[in-house]
């Protein structure tokens, strides 16, 4: 299980870092493929920007505690808050390769096909039943919910620029695992 040490860096390092890594949550579990890093200082496009709550959250939270949102009034998000390091963040989970729990995710989704269990982040909570309630649940402390590391697996990273926002979308903050179907949107071919 990963330990809190790990979300004790930098968030761009910590979000490139986390692919790769498998996602427990109960009864279900998979690969993490995609990642979005967001910056608590300076960056326009984290909620620390524009929301006093998210900042206090921040404050009384440590590093790997969930930071749990509702986006647009339809989807839960899940993030990870990156602390303690050189500039802290949270980092968006967007979509994890589903590996356990696939009939109970097929029921929570309504879809069968496996690339589209989880291949965006409001598919990804409606899959593995993430909401409110979990909002600032520490993920290195519960084998339950937490992040694993699988020694022998590899993972090659791609950094490409955030997508589904509309402030500071450029910066290539988005990481994916090389070539792998279930990401939310394919990276972007650079010609």
């Amino acid at each position: 299980m990963l330990e809190t040490t790990f979300f004790q860096t930098d968030p761009l390092h910590c979000a490139a870092q986390l692919i790769g890594t498998h996602l427990i949550w109960g009864k279900c579990a998979g690969r993490v493929v995609e990642t979005e890093a967001y910056l608590v200082e300076g960056d326009e496009a984290c909620h620390t920007f524009m929301r006093p709550s998210t900042r206090a959250f921040v404050e009384r939270n440590k590093a790997g505690a969930c930071y749990i949102y509702f986006n647009y009034g339809v989807h839960w998000m899940l993030n990870i808050l990156v602390k303690d390091g050189p500039r802290d963040g949270l980092i968006l989970v967007r979509a994890i390769e589903p590996r356990r729990g696939l009939a109970l995710m097929r029921q929570r989704r309504g879809v069968e096909e496996l690339k589209r269990l989880c291949s965006g982040p409001g598919k990804l909570t409606q899959a593995l039943a993430i909401g409110k309630s979990h909002h600032e649940i520490d993920l290195c402390a519960n084998p339950a919910h937490s992040f694993w590391k699988r020694p022998n697996e590899k993972a090659e990273v791609v950094a490409d620029p955030r997508i589904g926002i509309s402030r500071a979308k450029d910066f290539p903050w988005r990481f994916t695992l090389r070539d792998s179907p279930f990401v939310s949107v394919p990276v972007r071919r650079r010609s």
